[in-house]
């Protein structure tokens, strides 16, 4: 097996992705643009997206990734919208593009085109939730987006297996279709909330930070396969699995988090980076299977589907947003702060992604009779235009639509003082613990060393209202700004000390590696994490 090509992949897209922090552009929509122009670049290996691939080992670490830092209680609070994108939506674009695209398309069957309208009816999230932390969208917005892409490829990939069986020849019914989705939806959770609680009692008692993480690489891949082997979605039961053991993380010692943390991010770094390239990556493949089809007249097919996705997801968004308010009084009252521009968001945020060509190129060759299966080709050339339109035409203007409607972003000064008032809470409940303990005389410590317990925590409290203050008129820092740039330069000289005595021979690796470590963790625990 030649390695090569796929190490050049990987390579390649992370330092796509790293380029597009020094850029306006989102990682997703360079990543595409670049792969379109590469895969006519002479020597550039042909990438074949293979479905047994991408569904089982690449979809299964992403949601779980995604999964693991959604909040439980937000998708809870946010159940109602998030369902009725993620189940709702999905099955009616599946049947209204479908059946559209039918009347489009001349010699289209209905069958075939319902096969179409599964196959690029679920949104990819990750492009919008990207766009969405970037111009700092409201958190609801973004947990409505989040919780949409862990459900509704479940939902696609459900509806589409419906369709492709009618569409073979293996027959298919409206109650057999209802009853396979129940039994996929129904079995993925069972599934999911059978493996949870046995997959985290295995994390709180391993005691080896190395064996919970690959443990934790493990999961996803377990969750999806137990519940395919029963019938039911792997999707969702990766979901439940990950979710669970999001809430729960607290649980887990703090050495495995911080490694998790830092694997889980690797992880998702190279599949997402990998897969948008490989969408671009995909173009002469796609064209070349294009067959009887002239190119203005697939071309016109194309831009009259990507009008007809863009439009049904405004036909579902607007009713589905207005229509429980207009029915019930609570629900209107709760969500008062409700106006236009939220599902006018919503709706241009649903850029299609790899899933959607995942599917596509599981469509099989041929029917149940030996016949070819009716416009495989267009079906397939069709979906690559959709993913691409959307991504590059609603993910770039997304940034500018969310500037022009001046929708409110994050209130940063509320949650400093959420995160203030928590933080007090938290210290002043450590500070009465420490004088318990202190009285306690196996506890007996030096004075020193009481001093400084409690100085740790004080600290700690007044880090975030530090935040809070009057910036400092030189640098523009908050003091505790100051602070931690300050702590970090007094790490940094420590540091070169461990490392010259090292090279002197005055200590060995071994140690000088453990003396790093110790400020390693002083340097984590001195600076708070910010998302980009």
């Amino acid at each position: 097996m030649d390695v090569l090509p796929l190490v050049a992949l990987i390579a390649a897209s992370a330092a796509v992705a790293g380029a597009a922090r020094w850029t306006p552009v989102p990682a997703p929509l360079l990543l595409v643009a670049v792969g379109l122009v590469a895969a006519y670049v002479p020597g550039v290996p042909d990438y074949h997206l293979d479905p047994h691939i991408v569904l089982p080992l690449i979809l299964p670490p992403l949601l779980h990734t995604a999964a693991l830092e959604s909040s439980y209680l937000d998708l809870r609070a946010n159940i109602r919208p998030v369902a009725l994108l993620s189940v709702g939506y999905t099955l009616f674009a599946t049947l209204a593009v479908g059946y559209l695209a039918y009347l489009l398309i001349p010699d289209l069957p209905l069958t075939a085109a319902l096969v179409l309208g599964a196959v690029i009816a679920p949104p990819d999230a990750v492009a919008a939730t990207a766009i969405a932390r970037k111009v700092g969208l409201p958190s609801r917005i973004t947990t409505i987006l989040q919780g949409e892409s862990l459900v509704n490829d479940a939902t696609a990939i459900t509806a589409y297996k419906v369709a492709l069986a009618a569409a073979i020849g293996e027959g298919a019914s409206w109650a057999g279709g209802i009853r396979e989705f129940l039994v996929a939806a129904v079995g993925g959770v069972g599934v999911g909330l059978v493996l949870m609680v046995p997959i985290h009692w295995l994390r709180r008692h391993m005691k080896e930070a190395m064996l919970q993480n690959t443990l934790s690489l493990l999961i996803p891949f377990v969750a999806y396969a137990a519940a395919e082997q029963v019938g039911a979605s792997g999707v969702l039961a990766v979901v439940v699995v990950a979710l669970f053991l999001g809430h729960r993380s607290w649980e887990v010692d703090f050495e495995t988090r911080l490694q998790e943390a830092a694997v889980w991010k690797v992880v998702a770094f190279i599949l997402e980076s990998a897969v948008f390239a490989l969408i671009g990556l995909q173009l002469p493949l796609v064209i070349e299977g294009l067959g009887e089809y002239s190119g203005v007249q697939a071309a016109w097919y194309a831009l009259g589907v990507f009008f007809l996705v863009v439009l049904v997801r405004f036909v579902w968004s607007y009713p589905a947003t207005y229509l429980p308010r207009i029915l019930s009084t609570r629900i209107k009252e709760r969500e008062s702060d409700m106006d236009w521009r939220r599902p006018l968001i919503v709706s241009w945020a649903g850029m299609r992604g790899v899933v959607s060509l995942a599917i596509a190129f599981s469509i099989p060759l041929v029917m149940d009779d030996g016949e070819p299966f009716p416009a495989r080709n267009l079906v397939l050339f069709l979906t690559f235009t959709t993913v691409i339109g959307t991504l590059v035409v609603q993910g770039l203007s997304l940034p500018w639509l969310i500037r022009v409607l001046k929708l409110p972003g994050r209130d940063t000064q509320a949650e400093t003082l959420a995160e203030a008032q928590a933080q007090n809470a938290a210290s002043q409940a450590a500070e009465r613990r420490v004088d318990e303990l202190m009285q306690d005389e196996r506890n007996c410590l030096p004075q020193p060393l009481q001093d400084r317990l409690r100085t740790v925590l004080e600290r700690r409290r007044n880090s975030v209202w530090e935040r809070l203050g009057q910036p400092n008129p030189v640098t523009g820092e908050s003091a505790d700004e100051t602070y931690r740039r300050l702590a970090r330069e007094a790490i940094a000289a420590e540091r070169e000390v461990f490392v010259r005595m090292r090279d002197e021979r005055r200590i060995d690796d071994e140690m000088m590696r453990t003396l790093l470590r110790k400020l390693d963790l002083e340097e984590a625990a001195a600076y708070r994490e910010v998302e980009d």
